[in-house]
């Protein structure tokens, strides 16, 4: 059985984005593409209604290029369970309101014992600061956490 891969909005967000000068931002694109090419097929690709809602957000045009992305995944289900979980995390990793959703993105792929989260969100995902406090909060409340990764980090040997 393939290993199991929670897709968090800024993946589809870099596959949809137009080319830029910036270069940490065209080299976050090209990585995401090379993953999404290379190695995505060896994975069991899932999302949830926040990452649809997120990426629904803003320029209609740009949305409907992520929402492409985005078409035909498994949803997994928003439980009780990872709205708490989403709570407990907020409090553990001291978030901000406007994290909540962060949150909840985490939340969600533990309580669904999703393999790996996949993001390019450092501020208040894959962030190695917050890491700890994330898994404890998530062992604490019962569950094993993913692995937060960004696609370079699941490129594997395919480089």
């Amino acid at each position: 059985m393939a290993q199991s891969v929670y897709l968090e909005t800024s993946i589809v967000s870099y596959l949809a984005a137009r080319s830029t000068d910036d270069l940490i931002t065209k080299a976050r694109q090209g990585l995401t593409h090379a993953w999404w090419n290379v190695r995505r097929s060896e994975f069991e690709l899932l999302t949830a209604q926040p990452v649809l809602d997120e990426a629904a957000a803003g320029d209609p045009t740009a949305a409907a290029r992520r929402l492409e992305y985005l078409a035909g995944l498994p949803l997994l289900d928003v439980t009780d369970d990872a709205v708490t979980l989403a709570h407990s995390l907020e409090r553990a990793a001291r978030l901000p309101a406007k994290a909540a959703a962060d949150a909840m993105h985490i939340a969600l792929a533990t309580v669904h014992g999703i393999d790996y989260l996949l993001t390019w969100n450092m501020r208040h995902i894959a962030n190695a600061e917050l890491r700890p406090l994330i898994e404890t909060a998530c062992r604490q409340a019962g569950y094993a956490p993913p692995v937060i990764a960004t696609p370079d980090a699941l490129m594997g040997g395919a480089r």
